[in-house]
């Protein structure tokens, strides 16, 4: 029995041991401090709002047209004698140019034969006068004072005259005929294209090439309702002398160089189409093959360019990034030194990919918050982080223990986005 306890007492002290020091040590442990901090909110990037004038534009592109185009024809039958060497394609043609001339040979035949009806009738005509004023002659010495027209001679005398007049139309319209001999350019221009030449026998209304007036071009400029309101036109507009309308700058490649050419919106269209629901305002500009054009080059007719209208001028209104905006009329505002989150709903004028222009809703210098936030709602607590125009990043929400979150600080010192909490 001593053998036993001789045995087991060591390993009882020894157990006996490690349990006091563990004790020990677990009572002579210091307490861990228990942190104050609140939860930390989500990091967000933000933007200042800032005060923009804004000059609205719209753009839209067409196709170039001459504001005045005919087919030229002739009136009359004929085989065509002569041809001006300025009437070919692309030739610069004056106003009253003899573009074609007819054979006239037939025609001066024709004026040959009017003239002589004209004398037949007029040599009628004499006779007839003369026997009426003798048959009154005869009536006055027989003393008869009640007669009828017949034997005066009213009826035979208006045959005559009607005969002479009869004559006198038919010398004109063979005079017409061989002034329509010549075929003329009723305005100075240019030759689209010629479709008949020398030696060619053509007939009435017949095609003998296409020409076109180079004081003005137009171009025809499809808006939407949005679009009119935007640059100010009203439905039914028609330009005046004290209602002008909106400049527009047309632009376009040609042979190899960028061009520009200022030109004016005219009118708007009758009505609305009726497969696009656009409504189409015409441009115009004058002179485009001299004053109007761009150092020489001029905008042709055919020619595809792109045009920008200028639009309203609105003054005092208030600038935010364009992805600050969330859907159609919301802005996600950070209040920095609160940390809060704040939704508000605005009033946009317009947007384009540099920011989103605002009456109503945000006020200059506050920050709208470009960084995607899921779930968001009024009063989220958040950590705004302003950028700067120069790319700069400033903490704007404080913190009560910066140690605490050197990898974030570090992260939004170098740009990271990801290196934040997001």
């Amino acid at each position: 029995m001593k053998r036993i306890i001789m045995l087991i007492l060591p390993v009882l002290v020894l157990a006996g041991l490690v349990v006091g020091g563990f004790v020990l040590m677990q009572a002579l442990k210091p307490q861990p401090e228990r942190a104050e901090e609140e939860p930390r909110g989500l990091s967000v990037f933000a933007e200042a709002a800032e005060i923009r004038d804004l000059s609205l534009t719209v753009k839209a592109q067409g196709e170039v047209k001459p504001k005045r185009q005919i087919v030229v024809a002739p009136q009359i039958n004929g085989r065509i004698s002569y041809v001006s060497p300025d009437f070919i394609d692309g030739g610069f043609i004056r106003e009253g140019q003899v573009l074609v001339r007819l054979e006239s040979e037939d025609y001066r035949l024709a004026i040959v034969r009017a003239q002589s009806g004209v004398a037949s009738a007029e040599q009628r005509l004499a006779r007839e006068e003369a026997e009426a004023e003798l048959a009154q002659q005869d009536l006055e010495e027989l003393g008869i004072t009640e007669t009828s027209p017949l034997a005066r001679r009213e009826p035979q005398l208006a045959e005559a005259r009607a005969s002479l007049d009869s004559a006198k139309a038919q010398l004109a319209d063979a005079q017409l005929a061989l002034n329509r001999t010549a075929v003329t350019a009723p305005f100075s221009g240019r030759v689209r294209e010629r479709s008949a030449d020398l030696g060619q026998y053509v007939g009435p209304g017949q095609s003998l090439g296409t020409i076109f007036a180079t004081d003005v071009v137009e171009v025809s400029l499809p808006l939407s309702d949005e679009e009119l309101g935007r640059v100010g036109l009203p439905l039914a507009f028609a330009e005046s002398s004290t209602e002008k309308g909106p400049d527009v700058i047309f632009t376009a490649n040609v042979a190899g160089q960028p061009r520009q050419w200022e030109g004016r919106i005219a009118r708007t269209s009758a009505a609305i189409n009726p497969q696009t629901r656009l409504v189409n305002a015409i441009a115009e500009l004058k002179d485009p093959y001299g004053a109007g054009s761009d150092d020489g080059v001029p905008m042709a007719p055919g020619l595809f360019v792109n045009a920008e209208i200028e639009g309203r001028y609105i003054e005092g209104l208030v600038r935010v990034p364009r992805s600050a905006l969330r859907g159609v009329d919301e802005v996600f505002i950070g209040d920095g030194p609160a940390g809060k989150l704040d939704i508000r709903e605005v009033d946009v004028v317009y947007s384009d990919a540099e920011g989103a222009y605002v009456a109503d809703g945000v006020e200059p210098g506050e920050l709208a918050i470009i960084s995607p936030i899921q779930a968001a709602f009024d009063g989220m607590t958040i950590q705004v982080v302003e950028r700067m125009p120069d790319g700069e990043l400033i903490q704007r929400t404080p913190r009560n223990k910066p140690d605490t979150d050197s990898e974030d600080e570090a992260a939004l010192a170098a740009g990271d986005m990801d290196g934040v909490e997001q």
